[in-house]
């Protein structure tokens, strides 16, 4: 079976768990701290805060908001619900603003458009590793005083040109076990912020910044140094292993390129570096099979495949009747939920995997 994606810790992680345990510093500690001021330098800041998820990272980040009753967040409708699920957790009410086709990113008219009097956050999504159009969104909340926070959950070391992706506002990054790095649950926020920065090292450690000296109401959102030695090894070969699923991303767009109702993702211009956390294509109308049926014949020949998303983030009931969530209609994202199908893009790929997958999904689009 090529599965959709694999996950191979770095040997190196045994050897920094190992030594861990040996000296009993199993909770946050300097291991943390090194991760996070080598996961900084990735993205060209200041400072990053360590959490235990994804999850954590976004809600720390619009913690550090000061967002009010009423106040409103704008983000993607095509994206995992963690995002709109912190964006609720911080009391905001939650507006959409329909996705660009070609990237399933926001697209930035369309976040204008949405945006009322009682905006305070702009929550762009770098889906699939792809960075949002981030000159032009970080220009958006410039102009109306918007906090702009990045889900960047997918996007380790994405870029646009020299900037890293999560180096223009907050950014929010996961390192669950199936993300390109990982450290087995755990997440980031990182900023050029000292004041948002000294505030969410804080906010994560129960309110204080002394043992027992509470300064505010706090949470216990910090990381272990067991999972950050697993995080240290595995940034290590970030790079290597992000070069590889783009040669992979490439190779795969070339067996597939010409194929009737299939669109291959769009790894944008020389300036734009996708990190391809997945490599999805649309399954149109103008396809032999629909996406479902493809999905399934993949998975007869032994190859894996994902839907992310098989909804719009608002298309479930426990959001079409909140109170803090506007929906209005987002055709685009609604039509990306219907059509993406998500192929094998992972590091440890053969140059036979690569023909494997190709030759069915022409054989069986053909």
């Amino acid at each position: 079976m090529i599965a959709v994606t694999e996950i191979h810790v770095p040997e190196e992680a045994e050897a920094l768990v190992l030594e861990c345990l040996r000296r009993g510093a199993l909770a946050q500690g300097p291991r943390v701290a090194q991760l996070e001021d080598e996961f900084a330098a990735l993205c060209g800041v200041e400072h990053a805060v360590a959490v235990g998820n994804g999850t954590l990272a976004l809600e720390l980040a619009l913690a550090v908001a000061d967002l009010e009753p009423g106040d409103e967040v704008v983000t993607s409708p095509f994206t995992f619900v963690a995002t709109v699920n912190a964006a609720l957790a911080a009391g905001a009410t939650v507006r959409f603003a329909d996705i660009d086709p070609s990237t399933f990113n926001m697209d930035p008219d369309a976040a204008a458009a949405a945006l009322t009097e009682r905006t305070r956050a702009l929550v762009p999504v770098h889906l699939y590793g792809r960075p949002a159009p981030m000159d032009e969104l970080s220009t958006l909340a410039l102009r109306h005083d918007l906090v702009l926070v990045e889900d960047s959950a997918q996007a380790h070391g994405a870029a646009i040109g020299d900037r890293r992706t999560g180096s223009w506002g907050l950014g929010c990054f996961s390192f669950y076990a199936t993300k390109n790095m990982t450290t087995g649950e755990g997440g980031m926020v990182t900023t050029s912020d000292a004041r948002r920065a000294d505030r969410m090292r804080v906010l994560r450690n129960q309110g204080m910044r002394a043992r027992y000296q509470y300064e505010v109401v706090g949470h216990n959102w910090r990381m272990t140094d067991v999972a950050a030695s697993i995080g240290l090894a595995e940034l290590h070969v970030l790079d290597e292993r992000t070069e590889a699923r783009r040669r992979n991303a490439a190779a795969l767009s070339e067996r597939l390129a010409g194929i009737e109702g299939l669109v291959v993702p769009d790894a944008g211009g020389p300036d734009v570096r996708h990190v391809f956390h997945q490599y999805t294509v649309r399954v149109t109308d103008d396809a032999r099979l629909g996406r479902d049926e493809l999905s399934d014949a993949l998975g007869e020949q032994g190859i894996g495949s994902g839907i992310y998303y098989p909804r719009a983030a608002y298309d479930y009931d426990c959001y079409r009747t909140h109170p803090g969530v506007v929906i209005e209609p987002m055709p685009r994202a609604e039509r990306a939920a219907a059509e993406v199908l998500s192929l094998p893009v992972h590091p440890f790929l053969s140059d036979g995997d690569l023909d494997r997958i190709g030759d069915a999904v022409r054989s069986l689009l053909s």
